[in-house]
């Protein structure tokens, strides 16, 4: 019942996802800016796969750029840093493939521009998403409100998504001077624990299996999970990611001892 998210119909949403997958397609629609804060395994990449899936299975007239953010951190020391000239490559290379981009950082974003504003009066929107974005430099971070800026006319010409752990968050802070017109311009939303949401999560999950939740896990288990990832109140660690692991260690458990049921005890000693 765990294993990854094939498509739309097999997704949970919680009030949250729900929230967080409306504005990713009005971001694409309408060119806003959003970013999308949660700690790993909370459901981040799954929402951006169901955005890609949206926009295929719907036609939407939307050129989605990714640049690549493997090895990406905030500092050259750390790995490699996402810089503007990155992201200005990036969109040429998906908007107008054909043209040599130039040296100069003046230049090559005058050839974003026009890129952007003739693809636009084509009848296209563009929509910039950068996953991993708590590597992102605070330079970067800040020259993104130059990009959200473009326009033709009064409309805008690239919308965009930043999707991070919680360091995102910290970093788009507004109460950091560096980066508060950038702050201004960007909804920041987060995505919670499943908190109360729990046991319907386990029941979704069960069911593309075909099985009924209670004849795998007890009333009790569900509760010890609920503890064991929650513990002593401050913190909560019941994201999606942590749930499969612990119940899938569980199962795996129940099955070595001949188990026909997860117990709380079975929960709490894995």
């Amino acid at each position: 019942p765990f294993e990854e998210v094939r498509s739309q119909e097999e997704m949970y949403l919680t009030a949250d996802a729900r929230y967080v997958r409306e504005s990713m397609r009005a971001v694409a629609k309408y060119s806003g800016f959003l970013a999308v804060v949660g700690e790993s395994g909370a459901g981040k990449s799954t929402l951006r796969r169901d955005l890609n899936e949206w926009i295929n299975k719907e036609r939407q007239p939307i050129i989605t750029i990714e640049p690549y953010v493997l090895g990406m951190e905030d500092n050259d020391i750390k790995g490699k840093t996402l810089k503007s000239s990155h992201i200005a490559d990036a969109i040429m290379a998906k908007v107008a493939p054909h043209v040599h981009v130039k040296r100069s950082a003046e230049a090559r974003f005058k050839q974003v521009h026009e890129a952007l504003t003739e693809s636009h009066r084509a009848g296209n929107r563009h929509l910039l998403v950068i996953e991993e974005a708590h590597g992102l430099p605070i330079p970067t971070l800040k020259h993104l409100k130059r990009f959200f800026e473009l326009e033709d006319g009064f409309s805008k010409l690239l919308g965009i998504v930043l999707i991070g752990q919680t360091e995102l968050g910290q970093k788009l802070d507004e109460r950091n001077p560096s980066v508060r017109e950038v702050v201004q311009r960007c909804e920041l939303v987060h995505l919670r624990p499943l908190g109360d949401e729990l046991e319907s999560y386990l029941e979704h999950r069960f069911n593309i299996a075909n099985v009924p939740l209670n004849k795998v896990l007890d009333a009790g288990a569900i509760g010890a999970l609920r503890a064991k990832l929650s513990g002593n109140g401050n913190y909560s660690a019941l994201y999606p990611l942590a749930v499969h692991n612990v119940i899938t260690a569980a199962l795996n458990e129940a099955a070595d001892l001949g188990m026909s049921h997860i117990n709380a005890d079975l929960i709490m000693e894995v």
